[in-house]
């Protein structure tokens, strides 16, 4: 699962059926260091990711890839690659791990 920041919407003049109802919007990834910063930035990659949740732009959401990105339609099946899990909240605390492997106080040690 990776953190993204909303950017827009895609619009589609015709839709595979398995994708009726879903919103697709284009999600910039967050990297590392921005949100180690908390400035709101994304900084990756911009792609495709289907929604059913409705975020608005701007709006950091999770999302996940891969062959999870689909288990939102079992048991039928649905051409997506990428998929909007939760809407963030504003109370992210992410801090990167210190040097020497020991973690920040409060995180867990992954």
């Amino acid at each position: 699962m990776r953190l993204g920041i909303v950017r827009g919407h895609v619009v589609l003049h015709t839709a595979a059926p398995s994708l009726r109802g879903t919103r697709l919007v284009i999600v910039e990834p967050v990297t590392a260091e921005n949100l180690a910063s908390g400035n709101r930035r994304g900084g990756g990659k911009a792609l495709v990711v289907a929604d059913h949740l409705d975020p608005g732009l701007g709006q950091m959401v999770a999302f996940v890839e891969g062959r999870e990105a689909a288990n939102p339609y079992h048991p039928g099946k649905a051409p997506v690659d990428a998929y909007c899990a939760l809407i963030v909240d504003d109370g992210v605390d992410f801090r990167p791990p210190r040097e020497g492997g020991a973690s920040p106080s409060g995180q867990a040690k992954g």
